[in-house]
């Protein structure tokens, strides 16, 4: 999408109110910011300010910081010396904090903060970002702050604090890794940064929106009755970081909104459903670090949110008198969060909504899209639901035509063989495989997993040797108990991917993920194998001898390289040893 900075007002100190975007500085407003400006022209003529069937669709008011700031940050604290010898990411982070804002900056920021008291997201909009070809979906750190403090000062120091990590993040490990995966050096990305309103509203002393959640318009791994070109939705209550980290969501296709999981009990539905949300921490958090992402953040229970009554319309609960799940709350019990009372009962026609947007989103960009959203609104209040637009941006689809024949599919060298795989086109050549032995796996070790992981691929990436990376539940997910919590950064050597179910258990992908979203748009094959029904030869992997070995991992040398074919059209993958 292009750079429509002419279309952008000037933050000036006199607005009052203030335009919904506006500009500080004259160079780029970065491909997030960039893509929101042009969204939002083209909601405005879709959907003008009015009502549409119970909901007020918008973008939530930002000021962009443009790029030029960014350059005369990097110049006057002279920080391009630190991240040219490649630090750790904290002592990056250490370096921009102590650099200093350009004082006509600070001036207009000291202007917006003593103007808005509402929670702010601290926003990347790198020049990169959400291109065509390679959008860096959760590449850059987003810094969320609850502006609420009496002093005035210490509002503007949160928000520096937040924008001077946001630059930094822009030198991270993880955001170098994929730089350098798509062929960019570390000094082609300038970064904007958008300060925004955070959707929602504080309930209780913690700020969030009912619903959050990322629509695709199209579905990867679709399930049952469903289609590719159908799109999925994930959907979580709270902020979006349960979707984009990788955690429990709701996910089902906007062609079968009734549709549900095939969840074989009571048990199932509790342990495989949303059991926690994230919000804005509206107290002093207990401990303060401008380093951490979430320092202003919160992760709690379901308890705390029907607390704020805010599951009337996203939760059932578990009727033990009954033995049934009924939509709602109305009876007591265990609350499950699968939306229910909205995409079966028809409290709101929100798939109506999400169906005309993805279409909006497609017409724009001339291609598949993906987009992050947020929906609030009042109990017993006659006001229209806020839907709210965080995000747009391309999915990189292939059209190259790959042949899986019968005879290959069944072949008695195949290493894994699947009809659920990711990704089109061939591979020859990767001679390296990591993988997670069966028999020593358990989740409770997947942060010791990560770090192993880091370091190997640390050592294959100075080698040049690409892998085939192999393991158990959802890759990248934050939630350890998922699968193992790896950023792009730790495993960038991987050339293809495999995800297995473990034995007895069930984790599906999470399309929503940025990590999921990274991994589609750099063409990186990836393989799902679901226990017991797709193949793949771990014996034969186990009697290979290990070129480097831990408890955890095993890091294997063929003689002969592999062969990876995808099939995007069928979905059936096979790897040839």
């Amino acid at each position: 999408m292009t750079d429509r900075i002419t279309t952008v007002s000037p933050f000036r100190r006199q607005d009052d109110p203030r335009p919904p975007i506006t500009r500080i500085g004259t160079g780029s407003l970065g491909g997030k910011a960039s893509g929101l400006t042009a969204l939002r022209q083209d909601l405005e003529q879709r959907f003008g300010n009015a009502d549409y069937r119970g909901f007020l669709v918008d973008i939530p008011p930002f000021t962009v910081i443009a790029t030029d700031f960014f350059d005369r940050f990097m110049k006057q604290n002279d920080l391009a010396t630190v991240v040219e010898t490649e630090p750790p990411d904290d002592r990056i982070a250490h370096h921009f904090m102590r650099g200093e804002l350009p004082v006509d900056l600070t001036g207009d920021l000291h202007h917006l903060i003593a103007r808005t008291r509402h929670p702010l997201a601290v926003r990347s909009s790198g020049m990169l970002e959400d291109a065509a070809d390679s959008p860096f979906a959760g590449i850059y750190a987003t810094k969320m702050i609850p502006n609420n403090q009496p002093d005035t000062d210490a509002r503007f120091r949160s928000l520096v604090e937040a924008i001077k990590f946001v630059y930094a993040s822009t030198f991270f490990s993880a955001a170098r890794a994929y730089r350098e995966a798509v062929g960019f050096s570390p000094w082609d990305e300038k970064m904007a940064v958008m300060i925004q309103d955070v959707a929602g509203r504080e309930r209780n002393k913690r700020h969030y929106p009912i619903i959050s959640g990322v629509a695709r318009s199209f579905n990867f791994y679709p399930q049952g009755a469903a289609k590719p070109e159908e799109g999925v939705v994930d959907l979580a209550l709270g902020l979006g970081k349960s979707i984009v980290d990788g955690g429990q969501t709701w996910s089902y296709s906007p062609a079968h909104p009734r549709a549900v999981p095939p969840f074989g009990s009571t048990s199932d539905w509790l342990k495989q459903t949303q059991r926690k949300f994230w919000a804005v921490n509206m107290v002093r958090p207990k401990k303060v670090n401008p380093l951490e992402e979430t320092e202003f953040l919160i992760h709690l229970e379901l308890e705390e949110a029907d607390y704020d009554n805010t599951l009337k319309r996203v939760a059932s609960t578990y009727d033990a008198a009954s033995d049934r799940i009924q939509p709602g709350v109305a009876v007591q019990g265990p609350r499950i969060i699968s939306f229910a009372p909205i995409l079966q009962v028809g409290l709101m026609p929100l798939n109506d909504l999400l169906r005309e947007l993805l279409k909006l989103g497609e017409e724009a960009a001339g291609s598949p899209v993906e987009m992050e959203f947020a929906l609030d609104w009042k109990n017993n209040s006659k006001d229209p639901a806020v839907f709210s637009v965080l995000q747009i941006r391309p999915l990189a689809l292939s059209a190259e035509e790959v042949e899986i024949t019968r005879a290959e599919f069944n072949a008695p060298n195949r290493l894994l063989a699947t009809a659920g795989a990711l990704g089109n086109g061939v591979i020859k050549g990767i001679r390296d495989i990591v993988y997670l032995p069966r028999e020593s796996f358990d989740f409770k070790y997947s942060q010791k997993i990560a770090r192993e992981l880091a370091d190997l691929n640390r050592v294959l990436l100075q080698q040049q040797r690409p892998f085939l990376l192999m393991g158990f539940g959802r890759w990248g997910s934050s939630d350890p108990w998922l699968g193992v919590p790896v950023n792009w950064g730790r495993i960038s050597g991987a050339r293809a991917m495999v995800e297995s179910t473990p034995a007895g258990g069930h984790v599906d992908l999470s399309q929503g993920s940025h990590f999921f979203h990274n991994l589609t748009n750099l063409k990186i094959p990836f393989f799902s194998i679901r226990y017991g029904r797709d193949f793949l030869d771990w014996e034969w992997l186990d009697k290979q001898e290990a070129e480097t070995e831990t408890r955890h991992i095993r890091h294997l040398h063929l003689d002969s390289p592999l062969t990876i074919k995808v099939d995007g059209r069928s979905r059936q993958g096979v790897i040839l040893r």
